[in-house]
């Protein structure tokens, strides 16, 4: 009913289970591990096989649908959504920020200057 979605969740993580959740999957389907028309497992069967309650993977669901990753079909199931290229590049475009906050706080906090961080990110875009 739906294929197996590789999801871990971290007691440590700090984020709440369904944004764990939502957050895999959207990278799944990102980096292409989860494609067009995909069905998703049940949000029972999701639920069963994490040991969590279905509330927890149906907010996790309603999420994602509301975000535009997944559809749902009453009586069919949830499948990942046609994807929205303008869509899918401002998420990666989200998630870069978030890690370049996460680097300029931590060169502020070591007095490394923007001339010499930017440096390191031409470098760095250069060579991946």
């Amino acid at each position: 009913m739906g294929d197996v979605v590789d999801i871990i969740i971290s007691n440590s993580d700090g984020k709440p289970i369904y944004e764990q959740i939502a957050q895999q999957i959207k990278n799944q389907i990102m980096s292409g591990a989860l494609t067009e028309g995909q069905a998703l497992p049940s949000m029972r069967l999701l639920a069963r096989e994490l040991r969590i309650s279905v509330i927890t993977t149906k907010r996790a669901y309603e999420d994602l649908e509301r975000d535009g990753f997944i559809e749902t079909v009453t009586g069919k199931g949830s499948f990942v959504a046609k994807k929205n290229i303008e869509f899918v590049r401002e998420e990666c475009f989200r998630r870069m920020e978030e890690a370049l906050f996460k680097a300029v706080d931590i060169a502020k906090g070591s007095g490394i200057s923007l001339e010499e961080m930017t440096d390191a990110l031409t470098v760095l875009y250069r060579e991946a």
